[in-house]
C-alpha cells in the first residue's frame, strides 16, 4: 500500500530493548512500503556478523564520531554500552522535506532528542510479550556473553520507564503481527488533518466559497 503524496515527510521513531527484533520488524515493513526512507545511523561500535557498512550502520571510529558532533552533523546522538550511535541531521531534513517518511531506529536516549528537536515525530516502542521472552531471545543470538546479556536486561528494565513518553507501543509476539501494527499506525498517521489538508485545500477553498 502507497500512501497519497504529501507536502511534507513523517519522521518515524522506531525503538526498543536490545534482542526485541527491531532489525526482523522494520525489514518487513520495508518490504510493504517501499516508500519509506530508513536512516542509516552511525556508531563507534564493531559490526556484528551479517551487518554490512552504509546498510546495517555506518561504522565509523570514535575520533570520526566526535568530530561530526563537533561539527553539529547529527540530530541525535547517545552513548550506549559504551558505544557512540548518531543520526545525519542533512539526510532528514532532505528527505522530510521532499515528502518522504523517514524511519530512524534510536534508542531511548536519542529518541527523546529527536522528540524535543522534532514535535510531530511519530514516537513507536516495540516490546516482547514478556521480559522472559526477551531473556530467552538475547541468549539465542548467541552473540554476547552472559555479562553482556545482563547488562542488556538492567538496560531494557530502564528503557520500559520510559515507555510512556512514546505515542504508540507495539507487541512483537510475531513479526507479522508487529508490522501489521506499524502499518496500521503509519496509515492512521497519514490521515491527520493537517497531513491531507494542504492536498485538498483548493477543494475546501472552493467549497467554502460557495
Amino acid at each position: 500500500m502507497t500512501p497519497k503524496k504529501k507536502t511534507k515527510g513523517t519522521l518515524i521513531v522506531l525503538s526498543g530493548p536490545s534482542g526485541v527484533g527491531k532489525s526482523t520488524v522494520i525489514a518487513e515493513l520495508l518490504s510493504e512500503r517501499k516508500d519509506i526512507y530508513f536512516s542509516v545511523s552511525y556508531t563507534t561500535r564493531g559490526p556484528r556478523v551479517g551487518e554490512a557498512d552504509g546498510v546495517s550502520y555506518h561504522f565509523v571510529s570514535k575520533e570520526e564520531f566526535e568530530g561530526m558532533i563537533a561539527r553539529d552533523e547529527l540530530l541525535e546522538y547517545a552513548k550506549y554500552v559504551d558505544n557512540y550511535y548518531g543520526t545525519s541531521m542533512k539526510v532528514i531534513r532532505e528527505k522530510l522535506d521532499a515528502g518522504v517518511d523517514v524511519l530512524l531506529e534510536i534508542e531511548v536516549q536519542g529518541a527523546a532528542t529527536v522528540k524535543r528537536k522534532c514535535p510531530d515525530a511519530v514516537c513507536i516502542f516495540v516490546i516482547p510479550p514478556t521480559f522472559e521472552e526477551l531473556s530467552r531471545r538475547l541468549h539465542g543470538r548467541a552473540t554476547d556473553d552472559e555479562q553482556v546479556i545482563q547488562g542488556r536486561l538492567e538496560r531494557a528494565k530502564a528503557e520500559y520507564r520510559q515507555i510512556p513518553l512514546y505515542d504508540y507501543l507495539v507487541i512483537n509476539d510475531s513479526v507479522q503481527s508487529a508490522t501489521r501494527e506499524i502499518l496500521s499506525i503509519l496509515c492512521a498517521e497519514g490521515c491527520r488533518v493537517d497531513q491531507r489538508l494542504p492536498m485538498i485545500r483548493n477543494q475546501i477553498e472552493g467549497v467554502t466559497a460557495l
